[in-house]
């Protein structure tokens, strides 16, 4: 196994790219070099409150060493003075590792090799062990020392992840060790398992993250319905195209997992995708986060400069993948977004208190059984793309929200057993206040039938009124705020009422008769 120390400091250019978040960084490199074997086996890294380029001497700052486990850990506290003085005696530490040949290479971050790294660069140049490194001025010294430079590149454009995959790459070229780069989820990159990207790819992760842009669209089609406020008609118009370009960036950062790479490609695929509606913008944005990992990882192996790789892999993997959607699968998922809303209006059309009705008997069961966040939500966010407000999204607040706060109301006021009254609260208070946390009558649900088939029947007639009202609405918002969020507040505050009071009724009941069997 080979050994390496890390140096440098937080930077000027990298302060901005990393080096503000000096445990990121550090762990970054150690979770790459693991992966190729490679032991980080000292650290002297100097990291200050500000950059670099502007730091005076008495500008707090930091010397992280190495800790237990291998983990970066602040070892000294100071003004940077101060630091630059202790760093010295790390310096000589490194030193002599390097001269007994206890380490066997270098990473080098914004160095200073003519002074608290004079040392290690002077012995790294003796032993001609490899460099490798970023800080255009403090590697080109380096290099003028003697030292083996293998690989050098410039800050700009790069992440904490991209530098260290780009490090550790060139060390593990160098001494001929197998090297797979680590990008994951924080979950796969601490169980070792390696990255599927297509196991990435999630339409519920997508549309949940989404979740915050469509209703913050919503409140901005209400307050334009307000005279004072109805310039924000065009803004309501360009958050509508902007729709697509968010679900992208969302979905190419969650596919590749590679930070502000990722999003960038994102973003453009997502630009390009506009005409394809938010299912275009998902689309270019799954093909913008596999185009990214598979095109990041190769130009890696051809040792591009770490700019290069994030220009190249970013750039032109959002690129490809909004060409792709714009010539030849924008048409196409727009008329498949466009036939779904027009199933769901044609249902409604046909017999909308028996839709409203059918909807709100199956929304129950849809959540228990996991098809809620598969199929309903997208569904949601599809009928809110045009609209700002969706019937489902109506169905969501009346027959879960509401019932789930009659239920729980319920529990607070006449609990079956003293103990479910302060199990209860919380959840009533959330979703009242914020709309969401149906969750809190599972417990209450599942272990009284009666309320479990109350919550239904609740559903069902609160929805039968949202398709009466022909209600248009969302969920994940105050349910004093829903009201204003819809085509018809009066009509839907009426089916919110009478499902939370159907549910309240029929649990309160419930309860008494299972409080008065266990007192008989």
């Amino acid at each position: 196994m080979k050994k390496i120390a890390i140096i440098g400091s937080s930077g000027g250019n990298l302060y901005s790219l990393g080096g503000k978040k000096p445990e990121k960084l550090l762990e970054e490199i150690i979770t790459q070099s693991s992966s190729a074997d490679i032991q980080v086996g000292a650290i002297q890294f100097i990291a200050a409150e500000e950059s670099m380029d502007s730091a005076k001497d008495n500008v707090r700052a930091r010397i992280f060493s190495q800790g237990s486990q291998e983990q970066p850990e602040v070892s000294f506290e100071g003004s940077l003075e101060e630091v630059n003085q202790e760093a010295a005696e790390f310096d000589k530490y490194i030193a002599e590792q390097i001269h007994d040949g206890r380490i066997d290479g270098l990473i080098v971050m914004s160095s200073d090799p003519d002074g608290v790294n004079r040392l290690t660069i002077e012995a790294a140049a003796d032993k001609q062990i490899p460099i490798v490194g970023t800080g255009g001025t403090s590697m080109a010294m380096i290099g003028s020392k003697g030292a083996m430079v293998i690989s050098q590149s410039g800050t700009t454009g790069t992440t904490s992840r991209t530098r260290a995959v780009s490090f550790t790459a060139s060390l593990a070229k160098y001494w001929n060790m197998a090297y797979q780069p680590v990008i994951g989820s924080q979950s796969q990159i601490e169980s070792g398992s390696p990255t599927n990207v297509f196991k990435n790819i999630s339409l519920r992760g997508i549309m949940v993250s989404a979740l915050p842009g469509f209703i913050a669209m919503a409140i901005v089609l209400a307050l334009s319905r307000i005279p004072i406020f109805s310039g924000l008609g065009e803004v309501f118009d360009i958050m509508i195209q902007a729709l697509p370009v968010v679900l992208a960036a969302i979905a190419a950062k969650q596919v590749s997992d590679l930070d502000e790479v990722s999003i960038a490609a994102g973003v453009i695929a997502g630009v390009l995708s506009v005409e394809g509606g938010i299912i275009g913008g998902i689309i270019g944005g799954i093909l913008a986060g596999i185009f990214v990992h598979y095109l990041f990882r190769k130009c890696v192996q051809w040792r591009f400069p770490m700019t290069t790789v994030n220009i190249v892999a970013g750039g032109l993997s959002g690129l490809a993948a909004g060409l792709i959607v714009y010539y030849l699968l924008a048409p196409i998922a727009l008329q498949t977004g466009n036939g779904i809303k027009t199933v769901i209006e044609s249902a409604i059309a046909f017999n909308p208190i028996m839709a409203g009705a059918l909807a709100g008997l199956l929304i129950w069961p849809a959540i228990l059984g996991g098809v809620y966040h598969a199929a309903i939500l997208p569904i949601v966010l599809l009928e809110m793309e045009t609209a700002g407000n969706s019937f489902l999204g109506a169905i969501d607040m009346v027959g879960l929200v509401m019932v789930s706060a009659g239920i729980t109301l319920a529990n607070v006021i006449s609990p079956r057993d003293k103990g479910e009254a302060a199990a209860a609260a919380p959840g009533f208070l959330i979703n009242m206040g914020f709309g969401t946390f149906v969750e809190a009558a599972y417990p209450f649900m599942f272990s009284n039938k009666f309320v479990f088939a109350g919550a239904i029947l609740s559903a069902g007639a609160g929805g039968a009124l949202v398709g009466l009202f022909n209600v248009r609405g969302t969920a994940y918002v105050p349910t004093f705020a829903a009201p204003l969020l819809t085509n018809n507040a009066a009509g839907f505050i009426i089916a919110m009422a009478v499902a939370f009071i159907l549910a309240f009724v029929i649990t309160i009941s419930a309860n008494r008769v299972s409080s008065s069997k266990k007192a008989g």
